[in-house]
């Protein structure tokens, strides 16, 4: 079966994002979590929380290219201190990132029905502790709202 993405699928994806609890919703377009090779869309509402981490497999590159809306993408230092920022957005200036692995970094939905296309190593292994950020609130975590507040804020005056 082919998987054919055009806008009423992205739409779809961000109509389910924008009514789940996390605000944002994946769709796989790799067979199964085995896959050598994972590819799928992700769809991220502005006020959804990703903690920053990093990825240690050697393997975990991750590219993503934006296909709606815009995100802010955060690169972070070991300690924290924000070392690069940029904005992905859709037809317009920087349409994606490779971010290599070993690099803490985040991204937030700085619009409505913002989707990214996002490729990366399999199989599936979900982020291990060590590989999210100690200094920063882990998803969920009551300090969640500022910090998220704090990463946007940087994306404010562009």
């Amino acid at each position: 079966m082919i998987n054919i993405i055009n806008q009423h699928t992205l739409s779809e994806l961000s109509q389910v994002a924008a009514s789940s609890p996390r605000l944002r919703k994946n769709l796989n377009l790799h067979a199964s979590n085995e896959s050598r090779s994972h590819r799928l869309l992700n769809a991220l509402e502005p006020g959804t929380y990703v903690q920053p981490h990093c990825h240690l497999n050697v393997e975990k590159d991750e590219t993503m290219l934006a296909l709606s809306g815009s995100f802010g993408i955060l690169i972070f230092d070991a300690d924290g201190n924000v070392i690069e920022q940029l904005v992905m957005a859709a037809g317009q200036g920087n349409l994606g990132v490779t971010i290599p692995t070993g690099v803490f970094h985040s991204m937030v939905a700085l619009e409505p029905g913002s989707v990214f296309f996002e490729c990366k190593a399999g199989p599936y292994v979900a982020v291990a502790d060590a590989e999210k950020a100690s200094w920063a609130p882990a998803e969920g975590d009551p300090e969640c709202a500022a910090y998220l507040a704090q990463m946007l804020a940087r994306f404010t005056t562009q």
